[in-house]
């Protein structure tokens, strides 16, 4: 899997507050360690958000190939500033996203989440930094008290990528799958 800017933000984060760990500083590490796993979590929450717009305009453009007009539709009406009202954020689970395509595209995201279990924790770490994103934005940012460590958050976002990144193929397996019918 190729390293995103979440990785690399990870990474020189960890080193920081290693070094001020191995120098003694343990006042300065908890306070970098605290802010931290704050910027750690809101920076992979904004990714996953731009990733999720990015690949449904991509995926739009490719079903309506003359279709700029209603390709600015969609990014103006349905994208721009719409994201998180895609999700129910305290579900842990993507259902209402799913059903923004129809009924028959949320029981076919049923079946895959039933067939690969990955994909269901996926969807569950991708819904908790979306939740956790939520209460550390609308709940006082810097009083807000983050349970988990940097390592932890880390590990759900290397979980919850792996939803954003299935999530175009999964659009497209579906349209696949959906045309196979109509042309029987």
């Amino acid at each position: 899997m190729e390293t995103t800017v979440i990785d690399r933000l990870y990474e020189e984060n960890k080193l920081l507050v290693d070094f001020l760990e191995q120098r003694g500083e343990s006042s300065l590490r908890n306070n970098a360690d605290n802010h931290f796993r704050k910027v750690l979590l809101l920076s992979a929450a904004s990714f996953f958000e731009s990733s999720i717009k990015e690949n449904l305009i991509h995926f739009f453009e490719g079903q309506f190939s003359d279709g700029e007009v209603i390709i600015h539709f969609i990014r103006n009406k349905a994208i721009e500033r719409q994201y998180h009202t895609y999700f129910d954020w305290s579900r842990r689970n993507a259902n209402s996203f799913f059903a923004l395509f129809g009924s028959d595209f949320k029981d076919f995201m049923s079946e895959e989440i039933k067939s690969d279990p990955r994909l269901e924790s996926a969807i569950a770490a991708f819904m908790e930094i979306g939740e956790v994103r939520n209460q550390l934005v609308h709940q006082n940012f810097a009083m807000y008290p983050i349970e988990k460590t940097m390592d932890e958050i880390y590990e759900l976002y290397r979980s919850a990528i792996n939803f954003v990144n299935l999530f175009p193929e999964k659009l497209h397996k579906y349209v696949r799958w959906k045309r196979s019918f109509e042309s029987v």
